[in-house]
């Protein structure tokens, strides 16, 4: 059992959690550049349903989407060294933060591959003949028209999920990284207030997620002003 709750130790922990935050949020930013990228990758054979990495890509997300992160993250962990292991690699020692990472960059790549495929198939059809008819290529139709348009579709999604990742990221203690869930853990290990820790990492959480969707809904009000200024007049 723990301790009687004390509100005051609410304001003497957030402090010490808060000095882990750049770790939680190293986490994000990094998972997100990467997922991005993977996101791409795994789209594009599923918007012009390039043969064999099409199934491939769909197997993929259907996987990443399908399961829990934090068993992809014990699956990562363990299961990457174990294999590289076989071709004579051993990533035994490296640091825990760099699978937490590939973890999360594969799974937000799954996800924002279907954000991005979603957004892509809403452009509408007669732009891209158009893009055709003046001599255009597939990828030059596709990173000059579909894209540009696809990528203000999928804004608000993108924030969305962007916030869920947030979330995610306070699993990463799990394996031994040291974010402010993990720095909390040792805080209930030496106080036993374990109710006025996770309510400090609740407010954490809280704002943090505030901002970025705030920070989010302003920027997509920015990258729609010509559309707004349009529905204006």
């Amino acid at each position: 059992m723990g301790k009687a709750f004390d509100l005051t130790l609410i304001l003497d922990f957030i402090p010490k959690l808060l000095s882990y935050l750049h770790i939680t949020l190293f986490i994000l930013v990094f998972s997100i550049l990467f997922g991005i990228v993977i996101g791409f990758i795994i789209a594009i054979p599923r918007i012009y349903k390039i043969p064999g990495l099409n199934r491939t890509a769909i197997l993929f997300v259907s996987f990443m989407r399908g399961t829990p992160i934090i068993i992809q993250l014990f699956l990562i962990y363990y299961g990457l060294p174990a294999i590289l292991q076989v071709v004579g690699v051993d990533i035994t020692r490296m640091n825990p933060m760099n699978f937490v990472i590939i973890t999360y960059a594969l799974s937000s790549g799954a996800t924002f591959s279907e954000i991005i495929r979603g957004s892509a198939a809403n452009v509408e059809k007669g732009q891209e003949e158009a893009a055709y008819s003046i001599g255009m290529n597939k990828r030059q139709t596709f990173y000059r028209i579909i894209l540009p348009q696809a990528l203000l579709i999928a804004f608000p999604n993108f924030g969305n999920s962007v916030i869920g990742f947030l979330k995610d990221t306070s699993l990463a203690f799990t394996i031994g990284v040291m974010d402010m869930l993990g720095r909390g853990d040792t805080l209930i290990a030496a106080t036993a207030h374990a109710l006025e820790v996770y309510i400090s990492l609740s407010i954490i959480y809280y704002i943090i997620a505030i901002l970025l969707e705030k920070g989010f809904k302003k920027s997509e009000i920015h990258l729609q002003r010509h559309d707004y200024g349009i529905t204006a007049n």
